[in-house]
């Protein structure tokens, strides 16, 4: 098929696609099961990437609440992109970028602006072929150059919002060759009252992706427990494709464990023989076997690390939850998360960090929960309790210090309190004349200098480290001679940006105005996580065990 010179579609870019739906209901765990098969590819020696595509009208996902569609992940060069983007990032050890999220406000978006420009020459502007074309355009970019690209659409079969982008597949499906292109339907299996499996929620959804002109190749089923044999034949039957193309895809007690199931049941396997790509594998015996051997390794030990948040949802703090249980793995100790809500402590500490090991002061927006997090903050540096902050964190420390060490009464962050006598916290002088709010914080990877001989010095070990950045207040160069005067070291910054403070005579009291949870990885742990937990372990070991009377 020849270049489309109206739309720029060439459909001669990309190699070899998997295409991962979802039914029945949102949330099942389709991200994570695109993911896992990505990391079992990648493991038999393939370049693999990912593309995720939403169909919210949002151009991106800056904007939107954490409680609504969770945390908002940023990419390093500066993407705000849906969570999921993250668990890519994570599984496959790669650094992806704004082109891998494609977005209907995206999408629609460039269209009306070639539109507005007159680049389609008076003709009629429609769904077919401009927003299809569009759709498959960014597809295929950001599947060039490698062997394998798995495209999950977010959402679920028949929501309305997702439709050109099935008509974009279907199309697709019928520019490859049959051995380019897999489809993946992940769907719901769950149990009666009289504990049998239900294959009808299965049924129905396929019957809704088939009646838009797709036929699965391969279905996944999500259950509390595998699939019995009699269940796997009956979905097959019912759904018209092999026995042994349905998965199963069962609860387990970790997500890096995913990989391991998928693995078990023979899905990347599957795959491979059936993209043609078996010859072209590693042999089993070659393949990276370093994500099996780091997830199942044995632990000493557990640490309590509570994270003191606003959201009181997971989801918003997930590569946090994730980064801590990363450094977790290069700990060797098992990390058990306690949720503590911000606005319980906004009145005065009561006892709800007595117990933990450790203190995260995570990133955030907005005034509700923020004198928690100072109290937090206090409370941790008060009572040498392990506290690393992050962003909102970070500079809630320095309000803390400002208020309670310098006597600077009634010190804030004129992004809460805009008439604070003291904003030691203040306006990115870039942000002064910026009107629209979607893409315009400081976003993406920028470089810290790390001075010498400081705990920021020690755990990155070098004296400069790469960071994604999503803020848009910072300390104030006025405030900062009477901070260090005080004892709080800066010891990471940009130019005249603080990034990074610390307090020397403290077990561990580190904040970053970065998001250092945005480049952590299982078995590349990040170091300002891998340093709290190293603190964590220091003061347990130092605690005298308890003598029996």
């Amino acid at each position: 098929m020849p270049t489309e010179s109206e739309t720029n579609y060439d459909p001669e870019l990309g190699r070899k696609f998997i295409f991962v739906t979802g039914g029945v209901m949102s949330g099942l765990g389709k991200g994570i099961t695109a993911a896992s098969t990505g990391r079992l590819l990648a493991n038999a020696g393939f370049d693999v990437t990912a593309v995720k595509i939403d169909p919210y009208l949002n151009v991106d996902a800056g904007t939107m609440n954490p409680y609504q569609h969770g945390e908002v992940y940023v990419l390093k060069d500066g993407g705000e992109v849906d969570l999921d983007l993250g668990n890519y990032e994570r599984f496959l050890d790669i650094d992806m970028t704004f082109d891998h999220n494609v977005t209907t406000g995206k999408v629609y978006q460039h269209v009306i602006e070639k539109e507005r420009a007159g680049d389609y020459l008076g003709k009629t502007v429609q769904i077919i072929p401009h927003i299809t074309d569009d759709i498959k355009r960014r597809i295929r970019e950001a599947a060039e150059g490698h062997d394998v690209c798995i495209v999950e659409v977010g959402g679920t079969v028949g929501d309305i919002e997702g439709m050109p982008y099935l008509e974009a597949l279907r199309q697709f499906a019928h520019e490859e060759d049959d051995e380019d292109i897999l489809f993946t339907h992940v769907t719901l299996v769950p149990y009666s009252k009289n504990g049998e499996q239900k294959t009808k929620p299965t049924q129905h959804s396929v019957k809704e992706l088939r009646s838009i002109g797709l036929q699965p190749d391969i279905l996944v089923g999500r259950c509390e427990d595998k699939l019995h044999a009699d269940v796997k034949e009956k979905i097959a039957l019912f759904c018209d494709v092999p026995t042994d193309a349905v998965f199963s895809n069962p609860d387990v007690e970790d997500i890096y464990h995913v990989p391991l199931m998928v693995e078990e049941e023979g899905l990347d396997e599957y795959m491979m023989e059936r993209l043609d790509l078996k010859s072209e594998a590693l042999p089993e015996a070659e393949r990276d076997n370093r994500w099996r051997e780091l997830v199942t390794q044995d632990t000493t030990g557990e640490v309590e690390i509570a994270l003191v948040g606003k959201y009181g949802l997971e989801d918003a703090y997930i590569s946090i939850h994730e980064s801590l249980k990363h450094a977790g793995l290069e700990a060797g100790v098992d990390v058990e998360t306690t949720w503590v809500h911000s606005e319980d402590l906004a009145d005065g500490y009561d006892g709800e960090l007595d117990d933990v090991d450790g203190v995260v002061v995570p990133g955030g927006f907005g005034s509700r929960g923020i004198e928690g997090k100072i109290e937090a903050s206090r409370y941790a540096r008060e009572n040498d309790l392990p506290w690393l902050g992050l962003c909102l964190g970070f500079q809630m420390a320095v309000v803390e210090y400002a208020r309670n060490v310098l006597d600077l009464e009634g010190a804030h962050s004129a992004e809460i309190e805009a008439d604070t006598p003291h904003p030691v916290i203040d306006l990115l002088p870039e942000q002064y004349d910026t009107e629209e709010m979607g893409g315009t914080m400081r976003l993406g990877a920028h470089e810290t200098d790390i001075d010498a001989g400081t705990v920021a010095h020690d755990i990155y070990g070098d004296t400069s480290c790469t960071e994604r950045h999503r803020h848009r207040y910072e300390v104030n160069p006025e405030y900062i001679d009477d901070l260090e005067d005080a004892g709080l070291v800066f010891s990471g910054h940009t130019n005249k940006r603080m990034e990074i403070l610390e307090l020397p005579d403290h077990p561990y009291y580190l904040g970053t105005q970065f998001h250092p949870e945005f480049r952590s990885r299982p078995g590349r742990a990040s170091p300002p996580f891998v340093g709290l937990l190293e603190a964590v372990l220091d003061e347990t070991d130092a605690e005298p065990e308890e003598v029996e009377a």
